[in-house]
């Protein structure tokens, strides 16, 4: 059943590379987050942006728990460190910028005040409270990944994404798309990057440390002008539906390790659930 289901995912990207071959010219609007180009094979053995909410929130309620064992009764389950630390961001973008209002206004980059709402809403740890702080994260780690094999099983197909990413690269169909991009790029009188990746992480956006860019009248241009070429030659299209197929042919010559590693992420699920509900039981 499994497979079969591999095998449909091989045919439904091998269809929707003919399809836009097909097309012609005309863009697609709809296409404005990479969540747009619909689900990936792979998608359900990773790690979620909602498993991340959700661990993180397990995670703050058994430190918490953990620091009121060892005298620190009122611990926020939000905290700041004592001292703001320097926050180094490590900036990656599957297809590239792809939404054109956002491009026209913040390049590569994005609003200020996302970052903001994403800090700390505690209060300051306290001196003592940081001592202790370290050991009680590391714990709520532990029972959070109690009974998963870390070295094998755990996340699996993330590790598996190196490779996968490519022989995403090295297809000829892929190879060409960027080409094309490329030549739209010189054509509208910017830098023909080699891909869109390129044209993200351009070190001319002059990203600070929390990876947002300046947002210049330049950058933004270039951004623009980027969404335009994609949508032209439905670049970020044909990108996902090579990497659909390329995973779907990972996920059948590697299925028992893919299902180990799902195994791992459903016990890793299951103990956030525990943690959620009864943070102060404590187990080996």
């Amino acid at each position: 059943m499994v497979r079969r289901g591999w095998r449909l995912g091989v045919t439904v990207g091998v269809a929707v590379l003919a399809a836009i071959c097909a097309s012609g010219p005309e863009p697609l609007e709809v296409v404005r987050t990479a969540s747009d180009l619909g689900p990936l094979p792979a998608d359900r053995y990773a790690f979620t942006p909602r498993d991340y909410q959700r661990s993180q929130r397990a995670s703050a309620l058994l430190v918490r728990q953990c620091m009121a064992d060892r005298g620190h009764p009122d611990f926020p389950l939000d905290p700041r460190y004592p001292h703001d630390p320097l926050v180094a961001v490590a900036v990656g973008t599957d297809y590239g910028v792809l939404d054109p209002d956002r491009a026209g206004r913040w390049g590569y980059g994005w609003d200020p005040a996302t970052a903001e709402a994403a800090r700390p809403k505690g209060r300051r740890m306290t001196d003592a409270e940081y001592a202790d702080w370290p050991d009680c994260s590391a714990e709520a780690s532990r029972r959070l990944v109690r009974g998963i094999d870390l070295t094998g099983d755990w996340l699996y197909a993330a590790r598996r994404t190196a490779e996968v990413d490519k022989a995403v690269r090295r297809d000829p169909r892929l190879r060409a798309a960027w080409d094309a991009w490329s030549r739209c790029m010189g054509a509208e009188g910017f830098t023909r990057y080699p891909d869109p990746v390129a044209a993200y992480t351009d070190r001319a956006w002059h990203r600070d440390s929390d990876g947002n860019t300046r947002h210049t009248e330049r950058e933004r241009a270039t951004a623009v002008a980027d969404v335009a070429c994609k949508r032209r030659h439905h670049t970020a299209e044909l990108w996902h539906a090579v990497k659909a197929e390329k995973e779907a042919a990972d996920i059948s010559r590697h299925r028992d390790h893919y299902a180990a590693g799902l195994r791992a992420l459903r016990a890793y699920r299951a103990n956030i659930d525990e943690a959620l509900q009864n943070p102060g039981r404590h187990q080996a």
